[in-house]
């Protein structure tokens, strides 16, 4: 008598058989499934985890213009006696820069009558570079000089000058000076101390770096433009989310506010100083040092467009909820359209002369703008009505991105998604704050989403390793391929996905209010995530056209923990394919590639991977995730690829035959 074998041992016998068969992906070249849109890949910058002031602004001096709510905050006074050192109050005069600080001194010592900064959680000193430094005064009575140190942490002086002071009148003058640091100190300080005696009035003390971005003066941080630069975005959302709208309407985002001389730049709380109890930021403000001007000048440079998002008349409804009664809209629409007129007009308009005057006279080529931020209900639907009615009347080629809420699902996003389509909306913004499994079960979340009509633009969104707003959550290596894993899925629906971008960009290692984020500083170094490395690996293998690839004629979105999409660029005549394994097990495809004469022998393979799911850079080890490039061979249009564990890999291959017919197919993966 035979011995029975157990049927569920000869099925997993079975499944361990078909499963160990290398996977049969086809590439199919000339079956085109939807355009790429340049714009598909792009950063999202909002100055929160002191993204602006104390990251991309320069500026190395916390409360420069002492307009914090504590005027001294930051700093460390040293007085001989009462009266030496006042804040004083020019309301009446300047209610944009008010305070300013008066020294009076007699014949002091070093140390007698001091100011001491600390900067943001300390100053970035580098070895053998030049800072600038810079202040505004007026002197009530002459003879005093400034002396001007760089400190270590320990007190130390590695670096000083002198300023003297030129003017004698008691109007506001501005005077620079420059001084080299002797040593490396990430935890610095600024000291100035008086000699002589005399009284001097000063605002605006400022201390910057020489090495920022493009050498400019009162510039940006170099090496996080540079992080972004490599990127090569197709757009830039600023200046944010949530503080365009503030947790009252008198905190809200004004772009007008920002323009112009620094010194006249109306400061204004972060709105991120006290919203999170377990990670209090009290001295977390915005110079707007970084302001419109600024972000369309990243923009160009960078080759980005630019994507501004405007209050809509609505604070956040998380907060106070406060609105502006709809017959009190019009300034906020009127900074809408004038905001256009800025950006585009020539300098016969009366915003496009400001732009030049600042120093831009070429337009900047606006094309898209965002009305809100995450706002929601019928309150939101009522007031875009009307910014969308004044603004397409006068400019009808701008397209608008309008806000489905906070989630991708639920009662808010149905009542907005619905009203919005109705309203045939060009854009509608979604935001994807999940666990990492979420990513990989929605990896088809737009297969079978309208493929004409308002478009979608996946605004914000970062899988979270614990869970939202988690002090916990890391940007891991699991939180990344789940990431790219959705975002084969938004690549394989380019007609219906034409943006994305990831939140929050920036986060500086110890001022931070959130977690995760894409890239982290310290005063002198940089890091990207593995999350980082995803969205460039995306980004610079963007394509122009998707192209079909399946796995027994079914999209691959999941089967055997495999995801993958493919485009064709048609400027380099490349064919990339993206596949991502979020499996602890090497996983072997074999590509039959379809629709070109030939293909060169070999292709470019880049494969992001780590040792374990639970991977992260850091500080000390910056490339422990990181992007690593071989080649593979091609032969007789057939590539054979092994998938390591927990990898997302990038194969890039020229197509030296004929051009792919690249003729649309309307069928869906």
């Amino acid at each position: 008598m035979k011995k029975r074998i157990p049927i569920v041992l000869v099925a997993t016998a079975v499944y361990l058989q078909l499963t160990a068969q290398p996977a049969a992906m086809v590439v199919n070249v000339n079956e085109v499934k939807a355009s790429v849109q340049p714009t598909m890949w792009g950063v999202f910058f909002e100055d929160i985890n002191f993204g602006a002031d104390g990251g991309l602004y320069a500026e190395l001096v916390k409360n420069r213009s002492f307009e914090f709510f504590k005027p001294t905050m930051g700093w460390t006074i040293t007085r001989q006696a009462e009266g030496d050192v006042l804040v004083l109050n020019r309301k009446e005069v300047n209610s944009t820069n008010p305070r300013f600080l008066r020294v009076a001194a007699r014949h002091p010592q070093k140390g007698d009558v001091s100011l001491l900064n600390e900067g943001f959680r300390g100053m970035g000193f580098k070895k053998d570079l030049r800072y600038d430094f810079s202040v505004l005064y007026r002197q009530q009575k002459p003879g005093l000089k400034l002396h001007i140190e760089l400190l270590d942490a320990a007190g130390g002086v590695i670096g000083e000058t002198v300023l003297t002071p030129e003017k004698s009148d008691t109007n506001w003058n501005r005077q620079a000076v420059s001084l080299q640091a002797t040593a490396t100190e990430p935890k610095g300080r600024l000291n100035l101390w008086f000699e002589g005696e005399g009284i001097i009035d000063l605002d605006m003390i400022s201390l910057f770096p020489s090495d920022t971005w493009k050498g400019r003066p009162g510039g940006l941080r170099a090496d996080m433009v540079q992080m972004l630069a490599d990127m090569k975005p197709g757009f830039v959302r600023f200046p944010g989310g949530c503080i365009v709208e503030g947790y009252d309407l008198s905190q809200r985002y004004e772009w007008k506010k920002t323009i112009g001389p620094v010194e006249n730049r109306q400061m204004k709380i972060n709105r991120w100083n006290f919203e999170f109890a377990h990670r209090p930021a009290p001295d977390y403000f915005q110079s707007f040092g970084l302001g419109f001007l600024e972000y369309f000048q990243l923009c160009e440079d960078i080759g980005a467009e630019p994507l501004p998002i405007l209050n809509c008349g609505m604070a956040c409804q998380f907060n106070s909820a406060e609105v502006v009664p709809l017959d009190e809209l019009g300034p906020y629409v009127q900074d809408a359209l004038d905001l256009v007129e800025f950006a585009n007009g020539d300098a016969t308009t009366k915003w496009g002369k400001v732009r030049a005057d600042l120093g831009h006279p070429a337009p900047f080529h606006l094309k898209m703008m965002g009305i809100g931020n995450e706002n929601w209900g019928p309150q939101y639907l009522e007031r875009l009505a009307i910014f969308t009615k004044a603004l397409k009347a006068k400019y009808p080629g701008i397209q608008l991105v309008n806000s489905s809420g906070t989630d991708p699902n639920g009662e808010r996003f149905d009542q907005l998604n619905t009203a919005l389509r109705s309203n045939n909306a060009d854009i509608i913004d979604e935001h994807y704050y999940r666990r990492p499994e979420w990513f990989l079960q929605n990896a088809g979340r737009y297969d079978n989403y309208p493929r004409n009509g308002s478009k979608v633009f996946a605004g914000e969104y970062a899988a979270q390793s614990d869970r939202t707003v988690s002090v916990s959550n890391r940007n891991n290596l699991t939180t990344a391929l789940s990431e790219a894993a959705f975002m084969t899925g938004l690549e394989r629906n380019a007609d219906v996905v034409t943006m994305a971008s990831y939140a929050p960009l920036f986060a500086h290692a110890d001022g931070w209010q959130w977690t995760p984020d894409l890239i982290w500083v310290d005063n002198l170094h940089i890091i990207g995530t593995p999350d980082y490395y995803v969205q460039k690996l995306f980004s610079l293998n963007k394509g122009t056209k998707v192209v079909s690839l399946t796995a027994n004629g079914k999209t691959i979105a999941g089967q055997d923990s495999l995801y993958a999409s493919a485009v064709v660029d048609e400027k380099s005549n490349d064919l990339i394919i993206k596949l991502v394994n979020v499996s602890g097990k090497r996983k072997s495809s074999n590509l039959s590639l379809e629709g070109v004469q030939s293909l060169r022998g070999e292709g470019t393979l880049t494969v992001l991977q780590g040792n374990e799911p639970d991977a992260v850079n850091t500080f000390g080890q910056p490339a422990q995730v990181a992007p690593k490039e071989s080649t593979v061979s091609i032969k007789s249009n057939k590539l054979a690829l092994s998938a390591p564990a927990y990898s997302l890999s990038v194969v890039r291959i020229r197509m030296a035959g004929g051009k792919p017919s690249l003729k649309k197919n309307s069928t869906k993966q």
